[in-house]
């Protein structure tokens, strides 16, 4: 059995901003059933849901920042009702917002205020995680907090295989532990050499911290280029009932284009007959 691939569209963020309309039809045309959306770049969703609809791609999701959607949910998530889509994410929490802080209680409330008012609009809410939700809080994962804190017809995972991998979590197990719940499984792949130090995230471009990232410690790679067990992490979407899959590489390799990295992603797997 295989699942629907989406494509996660901040990994060709440049080329949104450059041609929205013409980038996503490129990623129909390199074989992407979906696209989960990261900003609409001025578009109007009426404009968005038609051309959407007229090339046959399914736009799923969306990462929206949590500060946008918290200060008026109703009003930001109504475009993405429009669009069609089924699933909107909160995509990072900055420092003061993250587990182990002062501000993290808040958050919880933020995230269950933002998911109520998806319900109405008909979209579920996701989380999806990075890897710093995995400290301890009281012998457990900050992230498991979050889900038992706001119940899964309210909250459901977008869990991100890369960055629990990066935590030091087994991606697949940690998938099939949210069976049921995890109706979107992030795809992504890296390598990892000796230690990158605490910069993971300047190499994302969120720069958040101090210490200087080692570009060559650590590596945004295609879907089956890098070090994830994609075969496993595939079977293990599958059990768990999840609904679609969703190719994302935050940037590409050394020499690679950001282009390239999704088309590589793709054809990885259509080999594996996905």
């Amino acid at each position: 059995m295989s699942l629907p691939v989406a494509v996660q569209l901040y990994s060709v963020r440049d080329a949104m901003e450059a041609d929205f309309y013409g980038t996503i039809n490129k990623m129909k045309e390199l074989g992407y059933d979906g696209v989960e959306f990261a900003g609409l770049f001025g578009e109007e969703p009426e404009k968005i849901r038609d051309f959407c609809k007229e090339i046959g791609i399914i736009p799923i999701s969306a990462h929206v920042p949590y500060y946008d959607m918290l200060a008026d949910p109703e009003k930001v998530l109504a475009d993405y009702a429009v669009i069609g889509c089924k699933y909107v994410a909160v995509p990072y929490l900055t420092e003061e917002c993250r587990p182990g802080t002062d501000g993290f209680g808040a958050t919880v409330e933020g995230i269950r205020k933002i998911a109520e008012a998806a319900k109405k609009l008909g979209i579920q809410l996701l989380y999806h995680n990075h890897d710093f939700e995995f400290v301890k809080l009281d012998g457990e994962y900050a992230l498991d907090v979050l889900y038992s804190t706001i119940p899964a017809d309210l909250l459901k995972t977008e869990v991100d295989t890369c960055w629990v991998n990066v935590a030091g979590v087994n991606p697949s197990e940690y998938i099939e532990k949210y069976s049921g719940r995890s109706p979107v499984v992030h795809l992504k792949d890296f390598k990892k050499s000796g230690k990158s130090g605490g910069a993971l995230y300047k190499l994302i471009g969120i720069d958040d911290e101090e210490e200087q990232a080692d570009e060559d410690a650590f590596t945004f790679m295609p879907v089956g280029y890098g070090f994830q067990d994609i075969p496993a992490i595939l079977a293990s979407s599958v059990k768990a009932g999840a609904e679609w899959v969703v190719v994302e590489q935050d940037n590409p390799a050394k020499g690679d284009t950001p282009l390239n990295s999704v088309k590589l992603s793709r054809e990885y797997l259509t080999s594996l007959g996905w």
